[in-house]
């Protein structure tokens, strides 16, 4: 079971949430959120947008971004984020809240090691160094399991074929078991390359939020009450 499924789709509702947060009229929603997250992805660089998280209300949308680089979504003194945000407003036709949410630790983020890979693969990089790296990098950063699994034409050979890499542990029939996971493309030469990222980050245990906007909530609320207490012990 676990080896046939999604990681992330196969643990939503226990300990992973939705990427996109609404309800009713699925053909027209399912469609804008494919526009949305398509813009966001080119217009950013490559490999710095890890996941995007849409939650909607009837006529106002907020969408959180997390990134590894949140100075070049920002931009300065945040025109960036502005135009993006009237650039989706004339897309969606609703009021947009942009949510910008920093990835500490880019080694554990699947999507932004595939991304990494992709870029990597398309520069004519030798795969088997840069896999390796992402291996060790991922494994210093005390991840319990890695594995990368990469399929094409590896080098321009004339026959397609399929590598694994693995290091530690990954309990995909597990369902506490905190796995990320991210597919990608390389469009390289020889043609595609497809790659896939599992990290076992560890077990969770109890209740977890489910929802990004919450824990960005949360997370505002903590630094406004460090903030002022602060200004109080001052």
């Amino acid at each position: 079971m676990g080896q046939k499924t999604n990681p992330i789709v196969n643990r939503l509702g226990i300990i992973t949430g939705w990427q996109s947060s609404w309800c009713n009229n699925y053909k027209d929603r399912i469609q804008e959120d494919f526009k949305v997250r398509r813009y966001i992805e080119a217009r950013f660089p490559k490999g710095i947008v890890s996941r995007i998280f849409i939650e909607r209300t009837l006529k106002f949308i907020t969408i959180t971004i997390r990134t590894s680089r949140p100075a070049l979504v920002i931009g300065k003194r945040g025109d960036e984020v502005d135009t993006v945000r009237k650039e989706l407003k004339k897309l969606t036709k609703k009021e947009v809240q942009i949510n910008i949410s920093e990835v500490k630790r880019p080694e554990l983020d699947a999507p932004l090691i595939a991304k990494g890979l992709v870029r990597q693969l398309e520069n004519r990089i030798s795969y088997k160094k840069a896999i390796k790296l992402f291996v060790l990098s991922a494994i210093r950063m005390n991840a319990q399991g890695i594995k990368i699994q990469i399929s094409g034409r590896l080098n321009g050979s004339e026959m397609a074929r399929c590598e694994t890499y693995k290091e530690g542990r990954i309990s995909l029939g597990t369902f506490r078991a905190d796995v990320d996971y991210h597919m990608a493309v390389a469009h390289t030469v020889y043609g595609s390359i497809g790659i896939k990222v599992w990290i076992m980050k560890g077990e969770i245990y109890g209740k977890r939020e489910l929802t990004p906007l919450l824990e960005t909530q949360k997370r505002q609320r903590s630094h406004k009450f460090s903030y002022l207490n602060r200004k109080k012990s001052k």
